[in-house]
């Protein structure tokens, strides 16, 4: 029996991350057996790397590594054997993060990322993506109001934009995994477009 396997992306701002336990919720009082966890991070190992990449000065290449460090003992320890158990797992962040920020947005090498992408997960990819879209303007000024930023949400707009077409650039290569959510709107309307997304797979 395998589970189902969900991710949320977006960029710093994009507020995915507002809905992760309402679905969880929805999903449980459906009778399945839910699973939240994050990227990186998500293990004790991971969430050590977790601080070393969003604290720690690196360049591209170490962050990277770090990054797929992390998610390979996520995968080994937590994922996996959730989905194994017939567990579905709701995922903040998962590799398609990789591509837009290290890939587009830092400018690191595509194909390397996609030889990491292969070496740490050996073929397992999310059931469903949501892409919680907005602009690089919106998202800076709600981070700006929420919290204190991160090695990250220091970087200027453009950095912000180029991830945001990193995420795009994923969607169009693999759109029948993504559900792309306009973020812009108010939360309850992001909320509802969240539950038609999981209406209109049986879920």
């Amino acid at each position: 029996m395998t589970g189902r396997f969900i991710t949320f992306e977006g960029i710093d701002g994009a507020g995915k991350s507002t809905h992760i336990d309402a679905l969880a919720e929805r999903l449980r009082q459906a009778g399945h057996d839910v699973i939240c966890t994050r990227e990186p991070g998500g293990t004790a190992l991971a969430e050590q790397l977790r601080e070393m990449v969003l604290h720690s000065p690196m360049d591209a290449l170490t962050e990277a590594l770090l990054v797929f460090a992390a998610r390979r003992d996520h995968v080994q320890q937590v994922i996996a054997p959730a989905l194994a158990q017939g567990r579905t797992v709701l995922c903040d962040r998962f590799t398609d993060a990789s591509f837009a920020y290290q890939g587009a947005g830092r400018g690191f090498d595509v194909g390397m990322l996609n030889t990491l992408e292969n070496w740490v997960q050996q073929g397992l990819q999310p059931d469903l993506t949501f892409l919680f879209d907005v602009s690089a303007a919106v998202a800076a000024e709600r981070r700006r109001a929420a919290r204190s930023p991160d090695r990250f949400e220091k970087l200027d707009i453009e950095f912000f934009g180029r991830v945001r077409q990193g995420y795009e650039a994923r969607l169009l290569k693999a759109p029948q995994r993504f559900a792309k959510i306009d973020a812009a709107q108010p939360r309850e309307q992001v909320w509802a477009q969240v539950v038609a997304q999981m209406e209109k797979r049986g879920w």
